[in-house]
């Protein structure tokens, strides 16, 4: 008769069979080691570096001046690869200083106390676009780690704004130890309960939770557009749609100041971040999840209710999406009000950011970051350089692009290319 194993509550007969499925070399499912961390990195990283490149190429060829001095380049070769060089290392240092600041003009406005404002804006900027990146990231992962493709999360993150908005303005008199914990917490129910939708259907009926999510973004969508309209929501004196403001006692505080819009959603992010890795790899629910998106058959066969599984992983994708719209609300990012565009497609760059970060939670927040900094560093660009802001559009779909295709990425570079395990599986549930 076999034992039953405390730490998973799965028979242990059965756990090897679960483990091995979920882990195809046959081992355990344990925490990678260096070398293995660093060759799961080695991909994306050649991946994004490759991305600068062609972007650097588009940079060349849009740009009138460096054309011309193509036309020398059999004549005067060097002349053509230095304007080149300048044009795609101008518009790169932009880029970077627009998103994160110049090193100098930290350092002289930390030393000098003047200027601090100026200094760390754009520092700032990259952390409020990368903040809700990180939760909705986090919304698709955990998705792809049980074997679903979330791509809902956009109107998750809509429903969960809601909710957040409607506590945050309609409660009046609370103190904010209270108010705020209370606005964000609704927030995550308003996500779960229309991630929890696709959840109940697919392990009811069998229903693909992409077509389901697909609709609900929609649905999501109309239903702002409807509260916009309606006395509960719409702001009195106003005939345009847009909500009442979130009380004060609702507000996420400003980091540094409220001449700089950071605020403490990052911290909310970050922990979120880190709940969700201990979820996933230190707790028996999470290895339910890694074990179902693995291997259903087998993990049904140990014991786990695959049903069950499906409809809390969507609720739970749902929650963290809802905690992202929350954090938008009540950090103030669109005047603490909502409006028709205030999800701005942050829901489907979450697909891209789970893709790019291997599904797990570290690689999400660093892949948050970068977005962060093309966003954030795209107008100075454009500004100081006349580069096109579209061009940063294109190094984030050329970056999925070579993410997707890690044999291209492999070829290009003559890397080996090794049997994958762990985060490779998140795909396996499309078409199931």
């Amino acid at each position: 008769m076999s034992e039953r194993d405390p730490a998973t509550s799965v028979d242990t007969s059965d756990r090897a069979a679960v483990e091995e499925a979920a882990a195809p070399t046959g081992g355990a499912l344990v925490a990678p080691t260096g070398e293995s961390a660093w060759r799961a990195m080695l991909v994306p990283a050649l991946a994004i570096f490759s991305a600068l490149v062609i972007g650097g190429l588009i940079i060349v060829f849009s740009d009138p001046d460096v054309l011309d001095d193509w036309t020398f380049l059999f004549s005067d070769p060097l002349t053509a690869l230095r304007s080149s060089w300048d044009a795609v290392f101008t518009a790169y240092q932009a880029l970077l200083t627009g998103s994160l600041g110049s090193p100098t003009g930290i350092w002289e406005a930390v030393t000098s106390g003047e200027g601090l404002v100026s200094a760390f804006r754009p520092l700032s900027e990259t952390v409020v676009a990368a903040t809700p990146l990180i939760l909705t990231g986090l919304s698709v992962a955990v998705g792809f780690r049980a074997g679903l493709f979330n791509i809902g999360a956009e109107g998750q993150l809509i429903v969960g704004a809601i909710f957040a908005g409607f506590v945050g303005f309609t409660f009046t008199g609370l103190p904010t130890v209270v108010h705020l914990p209370l606005a964000i917490l609704a927030g995550f129910v308003g996500g779960a309960l229309w991630g929890f939708v696709p959840g109940f259907l697919r392990a009811r009926t069998g229903a693909h939770e992409v077509i389901i999510t697909i609709m609900l973004n929609q649905v999501a969508l109309r239903l702002l557009d409807y509260f916009l309209r309606n006395p509960l929501f719409q702001r009195p004196g106003r005939t345009d749609p847009i909500s009442k403001p979130v009380e004060e006692t609702a507000q996420l505080p400003h980091l540094l100041g409220a001449n700089l819009r950071i605020h403490a959603g990052i911290i909310l992010a970050l922990l979120v971040a880190w709940a969700v890795w201990w979820l996933l790899f230190r707790t028996t629910r999470g290895f339910e999840f890694r074990a179902v998106g693995a291997n259903p058959d087998a993990a049904r066969y140990a014991g786990i209710s695959v049903p069950a599984t499906y409809i809390v992983v969507m609720s739970l994708a749902g929650g963290l999406a809802g905690l992202a719209g929350a954090s938008q609300l009540l950090g103030g990012v669109t005047l603490y009000s909502l409006t028709p565009g205030f999800a701005g497609g942050l829901g489907f760059d979450a697909i891209a950011l789970a893709l790019v970060g291997r599904a797990h939670p570290a690689g999400i927040i660093a892949a948050a970051f970068m977005f962060g900094i093309l966003r954030a560093g795209a107008t100075k660009m454009q500004a100081l350089t006349a580069t096109p802001v579209d061009i940063i559009v294109v190094i984030q779909a050329l970056v999925i692009v070579f993410i997707a295709a890690p044999a291209l990425v492999r070829a290009i570079y003559r890397i080996r290319a090794r049997r994958q395990v762990g985060p490779e599986v998140f795909t396996k549930g499309w078409g199931a």
